[in-house]
């Protein structure tokens, strides 16, 4: 990945997600309602990866034993992170205004006034 206004993806992550977007657009087997939907359940298939990391990493499949880090659940979670983002932006343009108005009142209910 290409580093923007001479930083790295994590100082502006919704550059980096937007470039992402653009990417799977060009390519994407399936267009219109189908393609929003089918990135959406993109999700729970990162989510389930979640799962199975965290049960690797603790060993719980008697039968698997521990095939897991922490660092894994780690990896796992950013995924979701992304996928969510690049969700959001299939959904609007306006992704990075949308989910900094959403956070400030996540914020504002949960922290209270001022957070």
């Amino acid at each position: 990945m290409t580093e923007n206004r001479g930083g790295t993806p994590a100082d502006d992550p919704w550059t980096t997600v937007d470039a992402l977007w653009k990417w799977l657009e060009a390519d994407q087997p399936v267009g219109g309602r189908e393609g929003l939907l089918l990135r959406v359940l993109k999700l729970s298939e990162e989510v389930g990866e979640v799962a199975e990391a965290v049960i690797g990493a603790t060993g719980q499949n008697p039968r698997k034993g521990v095939t897991h880090t922490w660092a894994d659940v780690e990896a796992e979670l950013c995924d979701v992170a992304i996928t969510a983002m690049v969700a959001l932006r299939t959904l609007t343009p306006d992704a990075r205004g949308v989910f900094a108005r959403h956070l400030t009142r996540v914020a504002g209910r949960s922290l209270g006034p001022g957070a």
